[in-house]
């Protein structure tokens, strides 16, 4: 079978990439191809290997070859890399912000949402319960504090490139949140997402509820989502590339044919396909074998 394993350089580790890169080159089973998508910052390396059952093993021996070097890397088959669906999380993925916290912070409660959002990203604690315990505590509280927290959202590097440049490739795109549509629809109308689905936070006379109306997009939810979309589309699951930081994305990222887990956390990285600890999203795009000079900045 023809694999590619797919090294991307964070910034600070491109001065280090061409030599390790040779190194990893001549550490793999057979003769390597070197391809570089970005000079001195993403490169792929195409080789023949017998069993692709051995594929975790392989990818854990060049992770101790780059030892702490900010390389991230992505080991797949070489066919049917480029994907056909982008489904991706929204916060601390998409952008960099958890909107939930922002709110908290604006209201000064900080410190009691973020430890129950810390407990559900990590999968300690059931999603809708975390959900619905975090949404109770703004009962009563003026909308404008939605406001005040969309005003501190931040895209997350290389979000605007990855999806337009998948767009430009014939791509569908959708942007899949346990958040909330206050926040998703504006952000995916401004990065270009052809959907958005999240969930809808209550209100009445100008003031949060306390409640989320049902049904909610859970862990599962983001995975029929994901499902859905690709039946939409007249495509198998495998065809999709989906990408989330949290406990709740695993179900979303097992069912795509490449599941990636951005900047996340153990529990999430242990069960990806693949992460991404140290480059931007763009690297979503140098792991399906875009160039840099094939990029849409958007």
């Amino acid at each position: 079978m023809r694999m590619v394993l797919t090294l991307i350089a964070g910034v600070a580790g491109r001065m280090v990439l061409p030599d390790l890169a040779a190194a990893v080159a001549g550490a793999l089973p057979g003769p390597a191809e070197t391809r570089w998508l970005a000079p001195g910052a993403a490169c792929d390396l195409c080789f023949a290997i017998a069993d692709a059952g051995t594929g975790a093993e392989l990818a854990a021996r060049v992770r101790a070859l780059l030892g702490g070097a900010a390389i991230d890397l992505v080991l797949q088959p070489e066919a049917a890399r480029r994907k056909r669906l982008l489904v991706a999380d929204l916060e601390a993925t998409v952008i960099e912000n958890e909107m939930l916290d922002e709110i908290a912070v604006e209201l000064g409660i900080g410190p009691r949402i973020a430890e129950i959002t810390r407990r559900a990203m990590n999968g300690d604690i059931d999603f809708a319960a975390a959900l619905e315990a975090r949404v109770a505590l703004l009962a009563g509280t003026d909308c404008r504090v939605l406001d005040a927290a969309a005003a501190h959202i931040r895209p997350s590097p290389g979000a605007r490139a990855l999806v337009a440049t998948m767009r430009r490739d014939g791509a569908a795109t959708a942007l899949v949140s346990g958040g909330f549509t206050v926040f998703a629809e504006p952000v995916g109308s401004a990065l270009g997402f052809d959907h958005v689905v999240a969930n809808r936070l209550d209100t009445e006379g100008g003031r949060i509820a306390g409640t989320v109306r049902p049904p909610y997009v859970t862990a599962e939810g983001k995975r029929e989502a994901l499902l859905a979309l690709a039946e939409h589309y007249g495509l198998p699951p495998a065809a999709a590339l989906a990408v989330g930081d949290g406990a709740n994305d695993l179900p979303m990222l097992a069912a795509a044919g490449l599941g990636v887990a951005y900047r996340a956390k153990p529990k999430v990285t242990a069960g990806a396909h693949a992460r991404v600890d140290h480059a931007d999203l763009t690297a979503l795009l140098y792991a399906q074998g875009f160039t840099r000079k094939d990029f849409v900045e958007g």
